[in-house]
């Protein structure tokens, strides 16, 4: 929890929910997980169970004490879709979101197909009634996609009834083609290598290949780091390798940026 993030893309983070577990190649190195379980057994620390799933009813209204509009990513420490949240916590921190529309909000998972059944059960029937049918402009709604075989996630993003879509490309583990049909109903993509010292590397092709896809479909496109290696393939770690791609930085966002 953090009213300032060091991560490129967001202004905040907002951790209503803290703990996780792994479901595909892209969570091998989770950073969240290496941090949370430094503090595992400490008594009192806000990581004594270190990344084991809880939730955090007290934390709910923060969004609604910070008074600067800023964007926010939620859940930076979990997975707001993972299958041990229950719907009803889910649709509490939406009411959240709702009211707090001085702020954006980027929900970002990989479980999108429970981000799709909650989105039909509550969204789309209209039971939830702070929202009608459609998700509010503020609220960003993405999902994580790290290589070809995971691509499958944004067929179920697209059915998801936001304004604002998104994917973020990180770890990119390999070259990814992203169906040019769901790409138009795509605002924003984020790419981002792997960083700390088990990272893999990526290659600059397959940055250029998404970046080369979001500028035929008119998509923001956002290079958020290179990681551990640099665009050479030589580990020279994160801060030296930077962020430039292709002799520029890349911080396009989808617009528009505050309702």
């Amino acid at each position: 929890m953090s009213s300032k993030s060091k991560i490129e893309w967001t202004d905040s983070t907002w951790n209503p929910v803290t703990g996780c577990s792994k479901v595909s190649p892209g969570c091998k190195n989770c950073y969240a997980e290496t941090f949370a379980e430094r503090w595992r057994g400490t008594p009192g620390h806000p990581y004594e169970q270190g990344f084991d799933l809880k939730l955090w009813p007290e934390r709910l209204s923060l969004p609604l004490s910070w008074k600067e509009p800023r964007m926010i990513f939620v859940n930076s420490m979990s997975d707001l879709f993972h299958e041990r949240v229950p719907d009803e916590f889910i649709c509490e921190i939406f009411e959240v979101m709702v009211a707090a529309k001085h702020h954006i909000f980027q929900v970002l998972t990989k479980r999108s197909k429970r981000m799709f059944d909650w989105s039909e059960k509550y969204i789309n029937s209209g039971l939830m009634k702070s929202i009608n049918k459609k998700i509010p402009s503020h609220i960003w709604m993405g999902v994580s996609v790290e290589s070809q075989e995971y691509t499958a996630r944004t067929s179920d993003l697209i059915k998801v009834p936001a304004e604002i879509r998104f994917l973020s490309l990180e770890p990119l583990l390999g070259p990814v083609k992203i169906n040019i049909s769901h790409l138009r109903d795509i605002r924003w993509v984020i790419v981002g290598g792997e960083s700390g010292n088990r990272a893999r590397p990526m290659h600059p092709s397959w940055v250029k290949g998404v970046q080369q896809q979001c500028a035929e479909c008119d998509v923001a496109f956002f290079f958020k780091q290179w990681g551990t290696f640099n665009s050479k393939g030589e580990k020279v770690g994160k801060k030296a390798a930077g962020r430039e791609f292709n002799g520029k930085i890349w911080d396009e966002m989808p617009q528009p940026a505050y309702v």
